[in-house]
């Protein structure tokens, strides 16, 4: 890690005062920061004129606002007229003296007028890009790679800016980032050198083209809405927000080509945010560790990653395609496919099981029946992929836990696509991919890669077995479904009552430092992804890491889910800032959110019940909140009665808020939640005699996104949660 922000300033003030500082650079951090405020005041004036004070000022889909001013000063902009006063305010904090301190103010008031400026452009109708450029990034977007960010999948950000020597040069350096899993930033005219080569940019890939220099501000407000959605940290707290983000962000600046005094200020305001910055000009000032040149593109990435005190420890994965996180989101359509597996166009099914070890020979891959090249472009293949393991501490428990990676790891690749698991698996390799030189046993190579660097401590040898004729799949499939029935089974009698511990997750404290899930067997984690099967398996494969046993003993109130282990288990965890929580309850006490929860409840007073929203939703809801008002409020680790973060699966769980009526009090859901659980939420308001019409029941967009619209509805259809005691 570079030095602190502090003992940094500490060694160039004194610097200045021996004549050795950089002053050439302070001056054009400080004439920059005038250029920047005097362009942001201009626009304002224009603003008030055309628009008048009132006139409503607003990122899309936004809870924070403005969010530069809103994390740094903690004001909430909403009008033009609230502008003027902060940016006079940050003018007068630039000044003439060549100081470190100085130049640092200089770039914490271009941060503001770049805000200044981006917002008015939303205001005069011009934010809005064209795909790939993204322009500002929604709060579903900050919290969409939350999970990434807060395990180091993503181990970092990378802010590109300017010009690269070339075109080629400029997509090299993309695709090394990428490579590593980074998110990537980027800025002004190295986005066309990009598309010029056809890097796939936008959301989907990690990798933000944000468009013209002053857009650079919106990863900022990116990373500093990380800050105050993970991190906890109230807005206004100035000082917090910069040591979070030099701690946990883990950004740094690539600045390419031509630097003028306006840039030299942009790089300060990232440096007052602890963002060293490298550029690949010769220059005749540096700052140590923070602002240097380093013009050899070959090691560009790796200077930048060391000076960040970034280091990876991931295996290469020996396939001739790119991989890493940023190719998750890839969509492979239709005319792009070269063939395609599963889905109901073919017959699939995938498998991880453990294996002695006579019967495995590691790093082994077979192939039976045709590979992809003796197979015609278009044409729907049968695949059976087994994937045998063998560890020593390895339990037939994990094996669930592992096959759900193949999802992952696979689509970590560019140019592959999966979706599902076990049996209802869909793959696909597109035409570029193929060309490349992709065959089925490079998803050997790559699983055999992945599962003993993802888990060492469990797996001491990997083989891959591949089916691609039919007849062989459909009967190994039998194979396949037995075990998986055998799985469900086992979990279904895993019940809250019947096992004598639960596990906590704190995977999340990263960013929200005094969050805990507690993970029963009927519980899911907030994030969806982590079951109290996954917590033990993670927990034998090290304990030492995010999930630990809560031995649960006696409770203390059975009906709201509260035990007094629970309690102390979360109270060192949370840093000493909860005390008590109840499980099985939304109204007192509930468990906290962190922020890369899939559906938040809300409580619905006037219905007698609650309502559901997710982030894939994108529209409001009757709380009159859209889903990141709604995140902005219950997430970095609070505890907020009435409001809560929660994994989709945790509604068609026999504990789902039972103290408070259960599944009979949720009265508004959006259509697209109701199709993905579907027949299990039908089920399970069978199993409750709630009927078998309970979901026709439950109001959604169609009918409304207002109380006043869909009380009518549910006085209609009877809905049971009116004849429920009062929530409140």
């Amino acid at each position: 890690m570079p030095v602190t922000l502090e003992e940094f300033e500490r060694i160039y003030e004194g610097a200045v005062e021996d004549g050795q500082a950089p002053r050439g650079l302070f001056k054009q951090a400080y004439d920059g920061a005038v250029i920047a405020t005097s362009y942001a005041e201009i626009l304002l004036h224009q603003a008030l004129r055309v628009h008048g004070p009132d006139a409503p000022l607003a990122y899309p889909d936004t809870a924070y606002f403005l969010p530069v001013i809103t994390a740094l000063s903690g004001e909430k902009v909403t009008k033009v007229g609230e502008l003027p006063q902060i940016l006079n305010r940050l003018r007068s904090q630039i000044r003439e003296e060549l100081t470190f301190e100085n130049a640092r103010r200089c770039g914490e008031a271009t941060l503001y007028a770049a805000e200044i400026i981006e917002a008015l452009r939303y205001l005069e109708g011009i934010g809005e890009h064209p795909e790939p450029w993204t322009g500002f990034l929604s709060d579903p977007v900050v919290r969409r790679y939350g999970i990434k960010l807060v395990d180091w999948t993503i181990p970092g950000q990378a802010v590109l800016l300017g010009r690269a020597r070339s075109s080629k040069d400029a997509a090299k350096l993309v695709a090394e980032l990428m490579g590593y899993g980074f998110m990537i930033f980027a800025s002004d005219e190295i986005i066309e050198q990009l598309i010029e080569e056809d890097v796939k940019l936008g959301i989907d890939y990690i990798a933000f083209p944000l468009g013209s220099f002053t857009q650079v501000i919106h990863a900022v407000n990116y990373a500093l809405r990380a800050g105050l959605a993970f991190g906890g940290i109230p807005p206004g707290q100035r000082e917090e927000a910069r040591d979070y983000q030099r701690r946990r962000v883990r950004a740094f600046v690539l600045h390419l080509g031509e630097i003028d005094e306006v840039k030299v200020a942009a790089h300060f305001g990232a440096i007052f945010l602890g963002f060293p910055v490298i550029t690949d000009q010769e220059v005749p000032e540096q700052l140590k560790d923070w602002w240097v040149s380093h013009p050899n593109y070959e090691d560009l990435v790796a200077f930048a990653m060391e000076l960040r005190g970034i280091k990876l420890t991931g295996a290469k994965v020996d396939i001739p395609l790119n991989f890493g996180p940023a190719f998750e989101g890839e969509t492979i359509r239709k005319d792009d496919v070269h063939v395609e597996m599963g889905g109901g166009r073919s017959v699939a099914f995938e498998l991880a099981r453990m294996v002695g070890p006579d019967d495995i020979k590691d790093g082994h891959i077979e192939v039976h029946g045709p590979d992809i090249d003796q197979f015609k472009e278009g044409d729907r293949v049968p695949l059976g992929v087994v994937v045998e393991i063998y560890g020593r501490k390895m339990q037939e428990d994990f094996e669930g836990v592992l096959e759900r990676r193949i999802h992952y790891f696979m689509n970590y690749a560019e140019g592959l696509w999966h979706v599902a698991q076990r049996d209802l698996c869909w793959l696909r390799v597109s035409k570029e991919a193929f060309r490349k030189g992709f065959r089925f046993q490079h998803f050997g190579k790559l699983l055999i890669a992945k599962f003993k660097d993802e888990f060492p401590a469990i797996v001491d040898r990997v083989q891959v077995k591949i089916y691609t004729e039919e007849e062989t799949v459909r009967a190994l499939l039998k194979e396949a479904r037995s075990k998986y029935h055998a799985r469900d089974e086992r979990m279904r009698g895993l019940t809250d009552e019947a096992i004598q511990e639960f596990y906590s997750c704190l995977l999340c404290q990263s960013f929200a430092p005094n969050h805990v899930c507690v993970i029963t067997p009927e519980r899911v984690g907030l994030c969806g992804a982590v079951t109290w099967l996954d917590g033990k398996a993670s927990f034998e494969i090290n304990p030492t890491g995010p999930n630990r046993p809560i031995p649960k003993g006696p409770a203390t109130d059975e009906v709201k889910g509260m035990w007094p282990a629970v309690n102390e288990a979360i109270r060192v965890s949370s840093n000493g800032n909860l005390e008590e929580v109840n499980l099985y309850t939304l109204m007192d006490r509930p468990m906290t959110s962190c922020g890369c929860f899939e559906a938040i409840m809300a409580i619905l007073p006037e219905a007698n019940g609650i309502m559901i929203t997710t982030r894939e939703h994108k529209g409001s809801t009757p709380v009159g909140m859209t889903f990141s008002t709604l995140a902005g409020m219950v997430g970095g680790g609070v505890q907020t009665p009435g409001f809560m973060g929660i994994g989709r699966s945790y509604l068609t769980s026999r504990k789902f808020i039972t103290a408070d009526g259960g599944l009979a009090r949720v009265v508004w859901m959006p259509r697209e939640l109701k199709e993905f659980l579907g027949q299990d939420l039908v089920d399970r308001a069978r199993e409750l005699g709630l009927g078998d019409d309970f979901v026709d029941k439950i109001a959604d967009e169609t009918i409304g996104a207002t109380v006043e619209e869909i009380l009518p509805f549910l006085e209609e259809r009877g809905h049971p949660a009116f004849a429920l005691p009062s929530l409140i």
